[in-house]
């Protein structure tokens, strides 16, 4: 047994103040000293590295161990960004907002941060009880904060927990860059070096917010799209997808003037166990079958589903062809919807920009050149797009999307569900659906479809030695397509979008992009195609995501 390994484990436990990590680290020493192999090796997965700090903060599986997500490491963390923020702030006396979800621990590392934050001299507001992730994004900027937290791992699986982390003031309440992360990371790495955080000074004198800044952000978010005279009638379906979207989504209806949805009961609560799905995510396979289910029963005209902490929405419509008769809308279509709404808004502004991730729909750029609109295409993540210039609106295909960044600089399902509803209160009240309005933007800007081919891994070598393959043998065809132009986005030249990202594009101006995932163990290829017809780009999709599957499987 590697006698280091042990003996960080015993200094971690030593500092930990939660019984439960204690005595599961205590358990597994005993186990691994005496030379069991799984305890061992279990050990030496928990202390042989960190969870990194980076632009998206922490996140990962709860447990004892540097390699986990636990109270001492967030106390690290904690007390790392104060020491960042208290530089920062060159002499003032910073302010930071706490939220917390639903999920195992988020009230107690909310909590622990609280403290740690007050007794390091800074102002910390910690929010009043469990909400979405909006919500802590739009009271940063609405209290004119220095830096938010929120506690939570988004639609990761229910043994994970996260620490995601925004800056205020010139940061505009977005999401931390570069070289911000590595500037805290090295703060919490001194914090780490330092030894026992039983050590770092506490305190309880942190403020806790009133519920009015719910109020204001209930207020903000119905006025994206207060209900139409078509909204009178409509049936839809609402998932909160086990999270904590429903209580504020469902006052903000009320304030707005839409119809209370039917609810999918099972995932209306937070449930840290997401007790009804395999993966808490409305992109998994499955995710939304009670949803389905209980829209086929109601007749619903639509469906709604947020992930657990609300930053994601998910819109699926009838769809005869569609197994079940329902269809989730991928993140795309319903981006350029969301797209299209906010740039005839804009039209005739000359400052007013749309932005979407590369990964995403080339068809933003078309909606934006339609309006006589600025356009940006970023690094995947609303911390890139949520500062591009000029902003209006900005998506990636993953359902996340902008569509309100006065108030939230960072993806907000609970304002993209207002959104959404008010298009289809729209299309109601000249006897249209959400689906006559995907039909409308074939017509109008061209008929655009998208696909993805996600490979999820054990093995992270896997990833790198297929991206490895990918550049030194590139392929010349995917599927019938050949490839026309190659691009390595390692090698971008100044001021381009740059990243481990490889991106073909084909004669017939279809294209298709391989990267890995930032947040899971998954090879991500993206799969874009415009045509003269929406079953014309469909088929090419077939066509690229059949020739993708060979390609990795030839190259894995």
């Amino acid at each position: 047994m590697n006698e280091q390994r042990l003996s960080e484990a015993r200094a971690w436990m030593r500092q930990d103040p939660d019984h439960e990590t204690r005595d599961e680290l205590a358990a597994l020493v005993t186990k691994a000293a005496g030379g069991d192999a799984a305890a061992v090796a279990d050990l030496d997965d928990r202390f042989r590295t960190r969870l990194a700090f980076g632009t998206a903060g922490l996140r990962g599986e709860l447990g004892a161990g540097s390699n986990r997500m636990n109270r001492v490491l967030v106390a690290q963390a904690a007390a790392g960004f104060a020491s960042y923020l208290r530089e920062r702030a060159h002499g003032g006396t910073p302010t930071v907002v706490i939220g917390y979800d639903g999920r195992r621990n988020s009230r107690v590392f909310a909590a622990d941060s609280a403290e740690l934050f007050a007794g390091a001299g800074l102002r910390a507001i910690l929010l009043p009880r469990l909400l979405p992730t909006p919500v802590l994004a739009f009271a940063v900027r609405h209290l004119g904060a220095d830096a938010g937290v929120m506690v939570t791992a988004s639609h990761n699986p229910p043994n994970d927990n996260g620490y995601k982390v925004y800056l205020g003031g010139s940061d505009q309440g977005s999401q931390i860059v570069a070289p911000a992360d590595a500037q805290i990371a090295a703060a919490i790495q001194q914090v780490a070096d330092a030894g026992d955080v039983g050590a770092l000074p506490r305190s309880t004198a942190y403020e806790t917010a009133s519920e009015d800044i719910v109020a204001a952000y209930i207020e903000a978010t119905a006025a994206v799209a207060p209900a139409p005279a078509g909204a009178t009638g409509m049936t839809w379906v609402y998932t909160a997808m086990h999270g904590v979207g429903w209580e504020t989504l469902s006052r903000i209806l009320a304030k707005a003037g839409y119809p209370q949805p039917v609810v999918v009961g099972e995932q209306l609560s937070p449930d840290p166990t997401f007790r009804t799905v395999s993966f808490p995510n409305p992109e998994e396979p499955g995710a939304m079958d009670l949803a389905f289910e209980r829209a086929r029963r109601a007749n619903a005209d639509f469906i709604l589903a947020n992930d657990p902490d609300a930053d994601r929405l998910a819109v699926a419509i009838p769809d005869a062809s569609a197994d079940g008769g329902w269809r989730r809308l991928t993140g795309n279509e319903v981006g350029l919807l969301l797209g299209s709404r906010a740039a005839r808004a804009a039209a005739g502004n000359t400052e007013a920009s749309l932005a979407c991730s590369l990964v995403s729909s080339p068809g933003l750029a078309v909606v934006a050149a339609h309006h006589g609109l600025g356009f940006h295409e970023t690094l995947t993540g609303f911390k890139w797009i949520s500062r591009a210039p000029g902003l209006v609106f900005g998506f990636e295909e993953a359902l996340g999307y902008l569509v309100n960044p006065e108030t939230v600089r960072d993806k907000d399902g609970i304002s993209a569900a207002v959104a959404i509803l008010g298009l289809a209160a729209e299309a109601r009240g000249r006897g249209a659906t959400l689906a006559t309005l995907i039909a409308e933007l074939g017509e109008t800007y061209g008929h655009f479809a998208s696909g993805q081919v996600s490979v999820r891994v054990d093995d992270l070598s896997v990833i790198s030695n297929v991206m490895l393959s990918l550049r030194t043998l590139p392929p010349a065809s995917i599927g019938s397509h050949a490839i026309a132009s190659a691009e390595d986005l390692m090698q971008a030249g100044p001021g381009q979008a740059s990243g481990d990202v490889l991106r073909y594009r084909m004669p017939d101006g279809s294209r298709v992009i391989v990267r890995p995932s930032g947040t899971e163990p998954k090879l991500k290829v993206y799969l874009d195609a415009r045509a003269e017809s929406a079953e014309q780009a469909s088929t090419a999709i077939a066509d690229l995501e059949a020739g993708v599957r060979a390609l990795l499987e030839e190259r894995s």
